[in-house]
């Protein structure tokens, strides 16, 4: 077995605990004071003095004897609104919870901060450990580059880790290339004129309106766009009007774009702005296209992959690692790190055990239950790719 894999089943009841303590308390979006405190609390424990270089934002490094580049390790602490339904003893009672999995992230992380330490004479060069906010509302990752976490020292390249209820546990799957969507989560707001609906003809009419924007919007896919390249425009919330006689003065739509190619995504969001405004007009109104969040499809380093995907090798075995070609149209807002520097993504498996019943429910599900057993490979994934790329990347 890997020395650093048997260092980290011999702390797996302390990465239990650190997850069991953030899962119970969770926290939602950009600020998480008790997650934040209870991470930094613990890295100085373990002799990191951690700085907070935006709101919530954490970043520790380590250095060992030895200089080199500098590797990146990032995990997210925030948690989903929404209220926990599982039997576990330390299910969150806040309406909160860590049904995405990001605690488990966050505590295979520090994990991986006790494992550098106790190899810290193997580091060849520096990690970094960051532990960010607001993964889910896509803004954690660019407060963080905006901070400089990706300077002082200057960042040589990044990973990160994603449990997965829904995968065998202990299975490592990455994909080559742009293998996790973007995402444009907008809002539209058509303004009209008010009426009775007895006199259409004294009022501008903004559900009439919304109803062509609507179909506008999905002509771009159909007509505008390669058929080989998936991309996806979802109208989830369309509001307007109060009472069945009565034409409103306004309309509200929100809605998601999801996309594979990033040059294709930013002419559809360019276009649907066009049709938005234009559409409005024609009909004698006026329309808005508002982002609300947004971020890049995410893209695989493919020669970061094929040489961490080897490290992950030795902890996990040759047949527990599967790369596969394509992508899926769910989001990860690590996907802004992968613009600036050679990135790396993986899914960790922590379902399917034993075919027992508990695990295997999907994420974002008030059930969720994530397999306990994968935090020291999570952990000794984190630290064995650090310490190796640091020592073969000189």
């Amino acid at each position: 077995m890997n020395k650093i894999m048997e260092q980290a089943i011999a702390i797996k009841d302390d990465i239990v605990s650190y997850r069991r303590t953030i899962h119970a308390n969770p926290e939602v979006g950009t600020e998480l004071p008790m997650t934040k405190k209870f991470v930094m609390d613990k890295l100085k424990e373990f002799g990191y003095e951690p700085q907070e270089i935006c709101e919530s934002g954490i970043v520790a490094t380590i250095s060992g004897p030895k200089p080199g580049k500098t590797f990146l390790l990032r995990a997210d602490m925030d948690a989903l609104p929404m209220e926990e339904t599982t039997a576990c003893d330390f299910a969150a009672k806040n309406g909160n919870m860590h049904s995405c999995g990001h605690d488990m992230h966050s505590a295979m992380l520090l994990g991986a901060a006790k494992l550098l330490k106790q190899n810290q004479d193997q580091i060849e060069g520096t990690v970094k450990l960051v532990f960010q906010p607001d993964e889910e509302g896509f803004t954690g990752a660019k407060a963080m580059i905006e901070a400089g976490v990706l300077q002082n020292p200057k960042v040589d390249a990044a990973m990160a880790m994603h449990v997965n209820s829904g995968t065998p546990s202990n299975l490592v799957v990455a994909g080559k290339g742009t293998s996790i969507g973007g995402c444009f989560r907008f809002r539209i707001v058509v303004k009209g004129v008010g009426c009775h609906g007895a006199m259409p003809e004294t009022g501008v009419d903004p559900i009439f309106i919304a109803h062509h924007i609507y179909s506008g919007l999905q002509s771009i896919l159909t007509r505008e766009i390669p058929a080989i390249k998936p991309a996806v425009i979802t109208i989830g919330k369309f509001v307007g009007g109060d009472a069945p006689n009565i034409i409103p003065g306004e309309v509200v739509m929100e809605g998601t774009f999801r996309y594979l190619d990033k040059e294709m995504g930013d002419m559809v969001i360019a276009r649907m702005n066009e049709i938005v405004t234009a559409t409005a007009k024609a009909h004698r109104g006026e329309a808005e296209l508002i982002e609300l969040s947004s971020v890049p499809p995410l893209t695989n380093d493919n020669d970061l992959l094929n040489e961490i995907t080897g490290y992950v090798k030795d902890i996990v075995s040759e047949r527990g690692v599967f790369v596969f070609e394509g992508g899926g149209m769910g989001s990860e807002d690590f996907a802004s790190y992968s613009y600036e520097v050679p990135s790396l993504y993986i899914i960790l498996g922590a379902g399917a055990k034993n075919e027992n019943e508990e695990f295997g429910v999907p994420m974002h599900n008030s059930k969720v239950v994530f397999n306990e057993d994968i935090l020291p490979t999570g952990a000794a994934i984190h630290a064995h790719s650090a310490i190796t790329w640091l020592k073969n990347n000189k």
